[in-house]
């Protein structure tokens, strides 16, 4: 099973030296992953100073600075793993130093057929020519979806997987997954050395991580345009976040 480890701490919380710390340790985990067969993918996220947020209503798209939810802790990166279970995946999870500051969110990932193979060897790279590694992330109202029924649903699943290949067909397309309703988050935290895990996600908010896109684009005007086409950003919003080269941050395979 692949679960997403999705890493939110506040980013005040951390000096430079102790990032590059955190960074040197969760970097030995991925690496003893690897050596199991049970890495993925991992990369820290530029701050979200840097972000954008994209919407579309009325079929006008509205784009502001900045996250999609002003909250204490933010999305500072993700680990993607393939573990037999739940609890191996929170056993990764309580590995993270992140966790001592900040909490670590654990989500399944949803398999969506017709999607095309990953290319996370782009993300090993520190310059890639066909453009600017970004990371969408796309945060839906479940209420909302739930209302227009599944046929809406299914519509909506069929274009995000043609936009998927039209960003492959481009050289754009790294990876992209829907995840499992937030019902089966689990959130993992340690304080004073104890071990906290609770069913949820991190944040109680009206729209959720729904599913992500990592792809190139030439800049981030480039990635509110492929933000803009997402069929999610008519219900909820795109944040978009550029991802750190590999080997300035974790490594992946």
């Amino acid at each position: 099973m692949k679960y997403m480890l999705l890493v939110y701490s506040p980013e005040e919380a951390w000096t430079q030296e102790e990032w590059t710390a955190c960074t040197i340790e969760s970097m030995a985990v991925c690496h003893e992953l690897q050596a199991k067969g049970q890495f993925i993918a991992a990369s820290p996220l530029h701050p979200v100073s840097t972000a954008a947020s994209v919407r579309v209503r009325n079929g006008q798209s509205l784009v502001t600075a900045g996250p999609f939810a002003e909250t204490t802790e933010q999305l500072g990166g993700f680990f993607l793993v393939d573990v037999p279970n739940l609890d191996d995946a929170i056993s990764i999870a309580l590995r993270l130093p992140s966790a001592k500051k900040g909490t670590i969110e654990v989500r399944p990932l949803f398999r969506l057929e017709g999607l095309p193979p990953d290319r996370f060897s782009v993300l090993q790279t520190s310059s890639e020519g066909s453009g600017t590694r970004f990371m969408l992330l796309c945060y839906d109202n479940e209420e909302a979806w739930n209302a227009l029924g599944p046929a809406a649903l299914s519509t909506a699943q069929a274009e995000a997987v043609a936009l998927t290949h039209e960003l492959d067909l481009r050289g754009q397309y790294i990876s992209a997954s829907p995840l499992h309703a937030v019902a089966t988050a689990t959130s993992v935290r340690i304080r004073e050395g104890n071990r906290l895990i609770t069913d949820g996600p991190f944040a109680e908010t009206n729209e959720f991580l729904g599913g992500y896109y990592m792809i190139l684009a030439r800049d981030l005007n480039d990635a509110i345009a492929v933000a803009s086409k997402h069929p999610g950003a008519a219900l909820g919003s795109v944040e978009i976040r550029k991802l750190f080269a590999v080997n300035q941050g974790v490594r992946s395979h």
